[in-house]
């Protein structure tokens, strides 16, 4: 079984011993044992001062929640959030703190918002000469780099950084890219797994299958997420407020039969097995209304879904072109935050085809696998 960073921290007193820590975590922050942060730097004699959470705060707040400052309630440090009223630390949040270190379960795709809080707190270190220290977890979807690699002139919360769409790299990884990237001085220092291979999707680390948020249930959520997250921009539901978030696709107004009869038509994407499903999502989109769309079920971890994605897309759009709606936000489309560009839309519209599209996202894909290399820790 793979050992995380978190499972070594007894191992190297000289980095944490005497130390005031500002620990960056959520409730995905567990030993292999599943002992919880807090507690597992407490009785090995660490002292934690002060604790940042990203989005879902320390406890899971619905998706895209403001969350507010509080106390734990067990060892009475300041809880700060970093997902409300600021996304990243101030240099009086920082006062009290020798050493932050960073400790949250990742997904491995450039939509999930905590590496931008990884990335917030590396900048705020580093205009204070702040050493952080990175505490390294698996890639849920191994060290493979898929998909679009975002635009210099499209960045937000849920994409920036000049990185892919499925970017193959661990927290401590992606940490040394985002030195580099960022132009950082910062000491960052990692404290890697032992055990681990880069080729490893989750099921063969043998841990435990960590909640890293509220929507993502299972393993088979992550490997649907790559894409399944792009119906975000839509008004389909992709399943939050049920028990298969990004597995089951639907609204009120389709037709799942025919709906399937034509993804079978057009979907042949290896590991997919899919079904006709009737839902009711009891939050987000559609709640309290059935839904009637199409369930997903992988049938491999090497499942690719970008393409049964874009396709299910495609198709309840040419199914039902009156009624499918896409979502802007500051008059920039959600489709175009998520996917990185302008050609998503170009492909729904008819005016790229799915190949071409895929063949240049694969083109970026290796460029950013070559440039990456040199910050993978792991063989």
């Amino acid at each position: 079984m793979v050992t995380l960073g978190i499972d070594r921290i007894g191992d190297f007193p000289s980095l944490l011993k005497g130390k005031k820590i500002g620990l960056i975590t959520n409730y995905s922050g567990v030993t292999s044992n599943l002992e919880d942060d807090m507690t597992a730097f407490a009785s090995r004699g660490y002292l934690v001062t002060k604790l940042f959470t990203p989005e879902h705060g320390l406890y899971g707040a619905m998706d895209g929640a403001a969350v507010g400052n509080s106390e734990h309630p067990k060892y009475h440090v300041p809880i700060i959030s970093l997902y409300g009223s600021k996304t990243e630390p101030s240099k009086e949040d920082l006062e009290g703190v020798d050493l932050l270190v960073y400790d949250i379960q990742d997904v491995g795709l450039r939509y999930y918002t905590y590496i931008y809080t990884l990335a917030n707190c590396m900048k705020a270190a580093d205009r204070i000469g702040m050493p952080l220290l990175l505490l390294d977890r698996p890639d849920p979807l191994g060290g493979q780099v898929k998909g679009s690699r975002i635009s210099p002139d499209i960045h937000s919360f849920v994409g920036d950084h000049g990185l892919t769409i499925r970017y193959g790299l661990t927290p401590a990884e992606l940490g040394y890219y985002l030195k580099d990237y960022l132009h950082l001085s910062l000491n960052l220092m990692a404290l890697p797994m032992e055990g681990y291979r880069r080729s490893m999707t989750w099921p063969q680390t043998g841990q435990l299958w960590n909640l890293p948020s509220p929507s993502i249930h299972t393993f088979q959520s992550v490997l649907c997420y790559y894409g399944g997250c792009f119906f975000e921009a839509t008004n389909i539901s992709e399943g939050r407020g049920t028990a298969e978030p990004f597995q089951i696709y639907g609204a009120p107004f389709i037709d799942m039969d025919k709906l399937v009869s034509l993804l079978k038509e057009r979907i042949r994407v290896p590991y997919a097995a899919f079904r006709t499903r009737a839902f009711t999502p009891f939050w987000s989109k559609h709640q309290g209304k059935t839904c009637f769309g199409v369930e997903f079920i992988p049938t491999s971890d090497e499942l690719d879904f970008m393409p049964a994605a874009l396709i299910t897309m495609k198709t309840i759009k040419d199914l039902y072109p009156d009624q499918f709606e896409l979502k802007s936000y500051a008059d920039v489309s959600r489709l175009t935050s998520l996917s990185g560009d302008q050609r998503v839309e170009e492909f729904l519209n008819d005016r790229l085809e799915l190949r071409d599209l895929l063949d240049s996202w694969m083109s970026e894909a290796k460029v950013f696998q070559e440039e990456t290399e040199k910050y993978r820790i792991y063989g």
